[in-house]
Order: C-alpha cells, then structure tokens, then sequence
C-alpha cells in the first residue's frame, strides 16, 4: 500500500514538472512569437516611412514643373552702321538664343517670335523654330537677325543721344509656349517669357551688357 502512495505520488511530481515544463515552453513560444510581431511591425513601420519619403521626394521634386527660362545671351555685332547726323541704325548679328529646362522631363516648345525694339517702337524680329530642351539642360540656338531703324521718326531725340554717347539701347521680348513630358507620359504646359534689355557699344560693335 505504502508502496502505490509513492508511486502515485512520484506520478504527480511528474505531471507536475511537465505541466510546468510545457507551459515554460508555450511561454518561450508565445514570446517568440510576440518578438517576431514586434520586429515585423518595425519592418513594416520603417518601410512605410520609406515610401512616404519616396513619394513626397517624387512629388515636390520629380513631379514639380517649373517654367524654363528663355533668355538671349551677349553678342558681338560683325555690320553694324549707325548716324548720329540723321539718328539711324542698321545692324546684322547671329543672336544666342537659350532655353534652359530645368525640369525632370524634355521641355517640347512651339515655333516662337522674338521681337525686337528701340524705345518700344519694333526695329526687327527673328522666330525660333519649333524644338525640345531636354531635361536638365540647356537648347542653343543661334539665329540671324536683321534690325534697322526705319520704323523709327528721323527726329528721334532720345536716339540721337544715345548715339552721341556710342550706345544703342535695345530690347527682345518674346512668349514661348510649350509641354514638359514626365514619366513619359504626363504632360504639362508651360509658358516662358522673354523680356530683356541690351546694351550696345556702337564703337566695339558688341553687347556689352543684357539684363533679362
């Protein structure tokens, strides 16, 4: 009889121990699981964040479309005749056209016309064809151009100063009009404008300054 009770006892301690030692073993199993929840939670948070950076880079960034600029650079003026006498002026020179495109995508622009003007009064005009500025560059385009003042009244006082001086005040304007293509297939329109002024050194027959 004594025998059986420690025999039912020594079963007891073992079931005992094994409940214990399945539960130690269900609650290293549960923080397992509990540390993969939290690491795949990090993964997930960290990717998440990494899109919302992603995106907020390509929208304010890639996405964003900016004017480019359409300016004319500083040129020399190979004919170039003038008479302070009867204020007058006639001139030939090759005109550096620029488009600079700044955007993430080419910038595709339509035939454009430059004027050109003394004291508002219109002394001559050139057109820049129709072409595209790639992204992040710059399009040069060179064109001749022809300008005289005959459209001007030969009693023009403030021309006749200038003359005196050695200078010729002109200016270009000019709108071009355009699409900027991103992504190879989101277009967007843009509009630039031309709207500078240059001064020219009659007796150097250049340009010796242009603020645009």
């Amino acid at each position: 009889m004594a025998e059986k009770t420690q025999q039912q006892h020594h079963s007891q301690e073992s079931n005992g121990y094994h409940r214990r030692d399945q539960e130690a073993l269900h609650s290293l199993d549960e923080e397992e699981k509990r540390k993969k929840r939290i690491k795949w939670a990090i993964y997930i948070a960290a990717f998440t964040v990494f899109q919302v950076m992603v995106l907020l880079v390509f929208g304010l960034v890639i996405m964003k479309v900016k004017a480019p600029k359409f300016r004319i650079g500083t040129f020399d003026i190979p004919t170039l005749n003038a008479d302070q006498a009867v204020p007058s002026f006639n001139m030939t020179f090759v005109a550096p056209i620029r488009i600079k495109n700044t955007n993430f995508g080419p910038y595709k622009y339509d035939a454009t016309t430059v004027g050109f003007t003394y004291g508002g009064v219109a002394v001559g005009a050139v057109t820049v064809p129709k072409s595209k500025a790639s992204f992040k560059s710059t399009k040069k385009v060179n064109l001749e151009v022809s300008l005289n003042s005959n459209a001007l009244s030969r009693a023009n006082s403030n021309l006749g100063n200038e003359l005196s001086k050695g200078v010729i005040t002109l200016g270009s304007q000019g709108t071009m009009n355009g699409k900027v293509t991103l992504m190879l297939m989101f277009k967007k329109k843009k509009s630039t404008t031309m709207n500078c002024t240059m001064t020219v050194d009659v007796a150097a027959k250049s340009v010796k300054s242009v603020q645009c």
